[in-house]
């Protein structure tokens, strides 16, 4: 028995209702989960960290960033003039 386009298309639409079912199921079931116990004694505080970010040092990471940035802009720069010259 061949499938005519109309039965290939209910095919599809069935197929992607289940997935779409699927992982919205999953998603419910991942996010009605209690919360995680608390931290014990020993992990090297006395109480909880401050809001502001508990002293993590960033500073290394947005130098990098901006270093990176800037050199993928030189980059492309020097690419569009050499293009440019090229035309």
């Amino acid at each position: 028995m061949k499938m005519t386009d109309k039965m290939k298309q209910i095919v599809h639409h069935t197929k992607v209702t289940l997935i779409m079912a699927l992982f919205t199921g999953w998603s419910l079931a991942g996010m009605a989960q209690g919360p995680p116990p608390p931290p014990g004694g020993g992990h090297g505080q006395e109480t909880n960290q401050p809001a502001n970010g508990g002293g993590a040092p960033i500073g290394g990471g947005i130098a990098l960033l901006l270093g990176m940035g800037a050199a993928w802009g030189g980059r492309k720069a020097y690419r569009a003039s050499r293009c440019k010259e090229q035309q």
